[in-house]
C-alpha cells in the first residue's frame, strides 16, 4: 500500500493544501493530523466578529462539515504529531501510533509568545477559538482590559473591545502602533483613531514586570503602574517547529521558521512547509516568513502542487493582508525596501490615502487606509513590475486603472 501524504496542522494552509491535492488529481491516501478539536477555520475573525459575538464558530469553517470525508481525506482531530522521523519516513502521534508517509507538509502555524512564569488565568493569549471565546466573555462582562502589544492583533482586539463598551488600555514599546507593518504615516493616523475612540494608548512604553494572581494583574511600566482584571498579551508569534527536533531540517535563524525554497521544500526534499511556520525564499524579497491568512491559503495550495511536481514556478505572491479597526480598513500588498521613493495618493489629513513605495520607478509595495477601491489595481502594479510615473501615481484624478492599462504612464 502506498504511504500517504501527511499534513501536520489544521489551519488554512492545511485546508488549502488538501483542496489543491485533490484538484490536481492526487487520489492517493491523505491524512491530516490536527491538534485542534475542530476542522480548519478562519482565524482573522478571532480578534473581530467572533470576539464581539457577531459571528459564531460555525461561521468560520473553511469547508462544509462533510467535505473531508467526501474527498476521502482522513481528518484526525485532537491528534497532535509529537515527532517526525525523516530517516524512517514516519510521524509519531501523541498516543504513540507511528504513521508512515510519502511526503509531509508542515502547516503547524505558530503559538503566541508568552510571558515567562505565567500561570494565571487572568493573563490571556489569542490564537484559537477557545482563546477568542474566553476573551470575548471577559470583554462582554464589562471588565477593563489591558493589551500588551500594539501590533495588528493587539489593535484589532482593542477596537473590538471598545466597540463592545469595554475600557481598554494598550501598552506598546514603539512610538507608534503597528508601525513595523504599515509605516509612520498610517501608524500615526491609526493611533489618532484609537485615541479618538477612547482607547488609552500608551506608546514608547517599557513594561518591566507583570505580576498576576487569581484576583488580577499588576503591570509595572515605565509610564506608571496599572492594575486590571484581564491582560491580553499580544507580542508576537513563535513558529511551531518542535516536531522537527532531531531531524536536522534547517530552520531560518532570523525568524525561527522552517527554511524552505521557492517550492515550499525544506532541506529534506520530502518535507514541505507552508503558512505561518514557513520562512520561504521569495524571488523579490529574499527569505521571509509571513503571518497572514491570505498567504497561508495560497502557500498551502502552492506546497501541495510542489509535492506533486506540478508547481511550474517558485511561489512569488506579493503578500496581501488587511485589518479592520473601528470603521477603518487597512490593506497592504508587497514589501518595501530601504531607500524606496515614497509617493502618497489621497489625503493624509482626511485619513484616506495610499502610500506607494517605488524602487527605480517600479511599485514594490502599497499600504492603504480606507482606499479599498485602489487595491485591486495596486496589486496589479506591484505584480507587473511596470515603471510608473510618480506624478500621475500621486494624482487622485488619474485612475489607477488607467495607469495600469497605459503601462504605468512613464517613459520606458
Amino acid at each position: 500500500m502506498t504511504a500517504p501524504i501527511v499534513v501536520i496542522g489544521g489551519g488554512p494552509a492545511a485546508s488549502a493544501a488538501c483542496g489543491a491535492l485533490r484538484e490536481e488529481g492526487y487520489d492517493g491516501p491523505l491524512v491530516v493530523c490536527s491538534a485542534e478539536h475542530v476542522a480548519p477555520y478562519e482565524r482573522p475573525p478571532l480578534s473581530k466578529d467572533l470576539l464581539t459575538g457577531q459571528a459564531t464558530a460555525a461561521d468560520l469553517a473553511l469547508r462544509a462539515d462533510d467535505w473531508y470525508a467526501a474527498n476521502d481525506i482522513d481528518l484526525r482531530l485532537g491528534t497532535p504529531v509529537v515527532a517526525l522521523s525523516n530517516g524512517t519516513h514516519e510521524v509519531e502521534l501523541a498516543g504513540g501510533e507511528r504513521l508512515a508517509y510519502d511526503k509531509v507538509l508542515l502547516a503547524t502555524g505558530g503559538s503566541p509568545r508568552r510571558l515567562p512564569d505565567d500561570h494565571s488565568d487572568r493573563v490571556l493569549y489569542l490564537r484559537d477559538l477557545g482563546d477568542s471565546h474566553e476573551l470575548g466573555k471577559r470583554i462582554r462582562s464589562g471588565e477593563p482590559l489591558v493589551v500588551l502589544g500594539g501590533g495588528f492583533i493587539g489593535c484589532e482586539v482593542a477596537a473590538s473591545a471598545r466597540g463592545s463598551g469595554a475600557e481598554v488600555t494598550v501598552l506598546e514599546m514603539d512610538e507608534l502602533p503597528m508601525r513595523r507593518g504599515v509605516g509612520d504615516a498610517i501608524a500615526a493616523a491609526m493611533a489618532q483613531v484609537h485615541r479618538e475612540n477612547g482607547v488609552v494608548l500608551r506608546t514608547g512604553e517599557r513594561v518591566d514586570v507583570v505580576e498576576s494572581s487569581s484576583e488580577g494583574v499588576r503591570i509595572r511600566a515605565a509610564g506608571g503602574d496599572l492594575e486590571c482584571a484581564t491582560l491580553l498579551v499580544a507580542v508576537g508569534l513563535v513558529p511551531n517547529t518542535a516536531v522537527l527536533r532531531g531531524t536536522g531540517i534547517d530552520l531560518d535563524p532570523a525568524s525561527g521558521g522552517v527554511a524552505v525554497d521557492g517550492f515550499c521544500r525544506s532541506s529534506d526534499p520530502d518535507v514541505f512547509a507552508a503558512g505561518d511556520v514557513a520562512a520561504h525564499d521569495h524571488p523579490g524579497y529574499g527569505r521571509i516568513r509571513v503571518e497572514h491568512h491570505d498567504n497561508a491559503i495560497k502557500q498551502g495550495a502552492a506546497a501541495a502542487r510542489a509535492m506533486l511536481g506540478v508547481l511550474s514556478e517558485p511561489y512569488a505572491e506579493p503578500h496581501w493582508f488587511w485589518s479592520d479597526q473601528f470603521e477603518h480598513n487597512l490593506q497592504s500588498v508587497g514589501r518595501s525596501g530601504p531607500g524606496d521613493q515614497q509617493v502618497v495618493r489621497g489625503s493624509i489629513e482626511e485619513r484616506r490615502f495610499a502610500q506607494f513605495s517605488l524602487h527605480r520607478g517600479r511599485v514594490r509595495s502599497v499600504i492603504a487606509l480606507d482606499r479599498g477601491r485602489d487595491m485591486m489595481w495596486a496589486k496589479k502594479l506591484v505584480a507587473s513590475g511596470m515603471t510608473v510615473d510618480p506624478g500621475q501615481l500621486a494624482d487622485d484624478s488619474v485612475p489607477l486603472k488607467q495607469l495600469v492599462k497605459s503601462g504605468g504612464g512613464a517613459e520606458q
